[in-house]
């Protein structure tokens, strides 16, 4: 077969890699298996054949857009990964104008919860506690590159102190406190969430997405501005910039 050729390294046609996904649409749930290399564009086609939704149709969510020439290897999809698909089916359509529009409503509504961050009640029991007095400077206006040392002088959602150590060559997060440090491989991070907090704009605080809902973020507080792109582009890899 010619994807023989293009497939990287020693996956044999057989024995390809296959990822478990939960597909959602319309408040149906789908669990699928789908072969890592293959494209966006073909999980559409799959996704087409469960729900009948044409890939024309289909508004594919993976923390954005679902881009159709990547592969869900390069996208790091990981098992478990929920996709969330959008739109109607022709029949839904002329039934009914809205269904499409409901739908990317409550998208809308699920990504635009929108009371700052740092007004809830968790966050603000740590932000209360004010800024830690050794945090890390911050330099506004600047993005620079992770250093090299750990991040230190933060808070977790406890109040305890926390460091990040960005561990490159073994693509993994360690993030220590002084009880124990977790070693998260970077593609078990679903999502990195920022905001700035209130009143010191130059830090931010920020959340790592560890499982698949609100629940598992691991929040990171005093976090300086000058590092948060470099470490959602070193978590997340840079492809979700679009």
């Amino acid at each position: 077969a010619p994807e023989a050729s293009v497939s990287n390294g020693g996956d044999t046609e057989g024995g390809k890699e296959l990822v478990e996904l939960k597909v959602i649409w319309n408040k149906n749930k789908y669990d699928v298996k789908f072969c890592l290399d293959s494209t966006g564009a073909e999980l559409k086609q799959k996704i087409h054949a469960l729900t009948g939704l044409p890939p024309a149709m289909q508004k594919v969510m993976f923390k954005g857009l679902l881009p159709e020439e990547k592969t869900l290897r390069e996208i790091k999809v990981t098992n478990g990964a929920k996709i969330m698909v959008v739109g109607s089916t022709i029949n839904d359509v002329l039934a009914v104008n809205t269904p499409k529009e409901a739908a990317q409503q409550e998208v809308k509504a699920e990504e635009n919860k929108k009371e700052p961050l740092c007004r809830q009640k968790q966050h603000r029991k740590v932000l209360d506690k004010g800024k830690p007095d050794d945090v890390m400077p911050s330099v506004k206006g600047v993005q620079e590159r992770l250093p090299t040392v750990p991040l230190s002088g933060m808070y977790n959602k406890s109040g305890g102190k926390v460091r990040l150590t960005f561990k490159l060559e073994q693509d993994q997060l360690w993030i220590g406190t002084k009880e124990r440090t977790e070693k998260l491989p970077m593609g078990s991070i679903k999502n990195v969430v920022s905001e700035p907090i209130e009143g010191h704009e130059d830090y931010h605080m920020m959340a790592f997405q560890l499982g698949p809902t609100e629940a598992s973020y691991y929040w990171v507080y005093w976090v300086p501005t000058q590092y948060v792109d470099a470490i959602k582009d070193t978590v997340l890899g840079k492809w979700q910039y679009f």
